[in-house]
């Protein structure tokens, strides 16, 4: 059996069944995280911005845009739900593929899943979870194979069209050469875009999640109208185990979680930062001087002010000193007037930062650096070498945590009781025998 087949076969065989419970139980805790996310994203710039396009270029009544409820067809609904998702970079992610696939798959899915409660009358909880895992599952192979064999750093859009193919594809039930065909058209359909060039100068784009979700359901609706397809990206692996181990080896359990909205190589500064201000117990007016020795991609990022949401999440220094004066970074902090405060930039101006090889060879596995604060009166502090938080080589959020996350992120726009419920639902998940009231509790 080649690749391809395997693939196709893993993703219209796997049931809900099939999967063990620790895997079963993260794709509980990827939609929660995914959906957090995908509804704060909605109050950002990009996030209304989008909406408006959508609904002027996609009409229709197929599909959903989260928290405002506007009816689109089904590719504007996903488009417009795709930017949100990643809108304030605070999605989970995988970190030998350097992206995102949770939000990639989940607005794809949440599109597919009206198409197939309108024509068959619900879908089931079990079954969009079991669609879930698909996505992450073959996403992030396809993103490996992707950069196996590609020079250049390819946003997730650029494997992520492929995934929330596999995945819609999934729970819409799709024959055999049907799903070949989506799939290959997806691949070719992608947006392939460097990566690097968005974080040297950070724009809407980002990383070209929510083109890469649009293209994944259009790829599937072609497709079911007859629109032929190359040849998958997944017989392209050079490691044969990649597709072996499907359905052995499972990567939803090797994701990473957010707790800031900042780009994943800036964390390590935040979270050393803070270990240092509690550790000693000091304050803002107490800092002279405040140095981060990071790897190189680390240090690519902008340590100027930032102008946007994007700057502001593709910027070492913003997070940094937002982090030190408010204690989080989140909406709060990477939206107008917060992203525009003198403090937060009179705190920028004490950062420097400083790449060193010495953090370059674990990357990309670990995201690591250290942070040294000189303080007014002449004393240094060292956080010695920090991974960022949340990682599978440091300590993976608990249900309690990601529950907080969620509610912080989503309580502000949905209203905390309606994120409660939402919560609740989403532990029982695979108890649901249809999602009416889910995606009614997702809009104000």
């Amino acid at each position: 059996m080649d690749h391809t087949e395997k693939v196709l076969e893993f993703i219209r065989t796997i049931q809900w069944e099939d999967l063990p419970e620790s895997v079963q139980h993260q794709s509980k805790r990827c939609l929660l995280d995914g959906l957090g996310a995908l509804i704060a994203g909605h109050n950002t710039p990009v996030g209304a911005l989008m909406e408006s396009f959508a609904m002027d270029q996609f009409p229709g009544d197929q599909a959903t845009i989260l928290v405002s409820g506007q009816k689109t067809s089904v590719s504007g609904a996903v488009l417009a739900n795709g930017f949100a998702a990643n809108a304030l970079d605070i999605d989970d992610g995988y970190r030998a593929i350097m992206g995102h696939p949770g939000a990639c798959v989940l607005p794809v899915l949440l599109g597919a899943g009206q198409l197939v409660a309108a024509s068959r009358g619900r879908v089931s909880g079990q079954a969009f979870l079991t669609a879930l895992v698909v996505g992450y599952e073959t996403g992030i192979r396809a993103g490996l194979i992707r950069h196996a064999t590609y020079e250049t750093y390819h946003s997730s859009g650029s494997w992520g069209a492929i995934c929330g193919a596999a995945s819609a594809g999934k729970l819409m039930g799709l024959p055999h050469e049907v799903l070949r065909h989506a799939l290959g058209a997806a691949e070719y359909h992608a947006p392939i875009a460097p990566m690097m060039k968005c974080i040297d100068l950070p724009g809407m784009g980002k990383d070209s999640i929510g083109w890469g979700c649009m293209t994944a359901m259009m790829s599937v609706l072609m497709a079911q109208k007859g629109f032929t397809g190359i040849r998958p990206i997944f017989d392209d692996s050079p490691d044969p185990d990649w597709i072996k181990s499907l359905g052995r080896d499972w990567e939803i359990l090797n994701l990473y979680f957010k707790p800031y909205s900042a780009c994943r190589w800036a964390q390590p500064g935040v979270d050393g930062a803070l270990k240092i201000m509690e550790e000693n117990g000091l304050v803002p007016g107490d800092i002279e001087e405040i140095k981060v020795f990071t790897f190189k991609e680390s240090a690519a990022l902008k340590q100027d002010y930032p102008g946007s949401t994007e700057e502001a999440q593709y910027n070492i220094c913003f997070p940094i000193a937002s982090a030190i004066l408010d204690g989080e970074v989140g909406p709060g902090q990477n939206l107008p007037p917060r992203l525009f405060d003198r403090d937060i930039r009179d705190m920028m101006d004490r950062i420097g930062i400083v790449a060193q090889g010495r953090f370059q060879e674990n990357f990309p596995a670990r995201a690591e650096s250290e942070v040294q604060i000189r303080t007014q009166n002449g004393k240094a502090f060292s956080s010695g070498i920090m991974s960022a938080r949340w990682d599978i080589h440091t300590a993976l959020p608990t249900d309690r945590e990601l529950t907080e996350k969620f509610i912080w992120l989503a309580g502000p726009v949905i209203g905390e009781d309606r994120a409660r419920k939402i919560e609740e639902m989403i532990f029982s998940f695979q108890e649901q025998k249809n999602l009416d009231q889910f995606y009614r509790f997702c809009v104000k």
